[in-house]
């Protein structure tokens, strides 16, 4: 990059937790805040300068036809794209329409339907254009988000972790839960990043870091049902955040079986 690098943040359909999860950073985001130009970020500042942008972050999944089309013309402005987040790079909580009638929910949800333009499906922004790096997490972590921004600034890679909560938990000294105490967890197949946070309070992992690498999906479910868990409740245990890749990586029927 030649001269002071532009970042813009732009955001589709989601909550915003991951646009607050850089705003948190607060020390970090001031230094930051010296070392680019922040020519687009509509939740931290009224202020839009055009494009080209050398490095964009992506929030949000692609839920309208508008979209697919605005996330076109982000991708042709931007040098390097960060998809950030389980909506942008999964689909996310609003991927549950997918598969579904979304004709019945937009009856049953608003009291004029006619006026809701919407597509049958929630898809990850990768479905649309090329992305360049993904970050992880509902919401993504703080420290992966600083470490990919410094990275892209100085020409190298990122260190992001491509190993299961499991390698965490190990690091960390956590007794396993699901062998200790028979608790239903998604470690074994889930992305690391979150720094085990759940199995820290004796609590499962609930997969908000989406599938790792050649996650054994068939495997988790049935150790889940081995623990007690119906085959039903382990298809919703695996439909949330990131229900649409868990199930794209390993297609699973309503009844918790491939």
């Amino acid at each position: 990059m030649t001269g002071t690098p532009s970042l813009a943040v732009f955001k589709f359909a989601s909550c915003d937790g991951c646009q607050l999860t850089l705003l948190d950073c607060e020390d970090e985001l001031l230094t930051l805040a010296g070392q680019v130009r922040i020519a687009h970020f509509t939740e931290a500042s009224s202020q839009v300068l055009p494009g080209p942008y050398d490095i964009a972050l992506v929030e949000g999944s692609i839920t309208t036809a508008e979209d697919a089309e605005r996330i076109r013309r982000v991708r042709d402005q931007c040098t390097t794209l960060v998809t950030v987040g389980a909506c942008a790079t999964a689909g996310g909580i609003q991927a549950l329409r997918n598969g579904a009638d979304i004709e019945e929910f937009r009856a049953v949800v608003y009291a004029s339907p006619g006026y809701i333009d919407t597509l049958a499906t929630s898809t990850p922004i990768s479905a649309h254009v090329p992305v360049d790096l993904e970050l992880r997490g509902c919401p993504i972590d703080r420290t992966q988000l600083l470490e990919t921004i410094s990275a892209l600034l100085v020409g190298r890679r990122p260190d992001l972790p491509d190993t299961s909560v499991c390698t965490e938990c190990k690091r960390r000294g956590l007794t396993c839960v699901t062998v200790a105490e028979a608790i239903p967890c998604l470690g074994p197949v889930t992305h690391a990043g979150c720094g085990a946070l759940c199995p820290a309070v004796n609590r499962g992992c609930y997969g908000c870091f989406g599938p790792m690498t050649g996650a054994n999906v068939p495997a988790m479910a049935e150790r889940l049902r081995e623990v007690g868990m119906r085959p039903r409740t382990v298809d919703l245990v695996l439909t949330t955040f990131n229900g649409s890749a868990f199930h794209t990586a390993v297609p699973i029927t309503r009844t918790g079986h491939r």
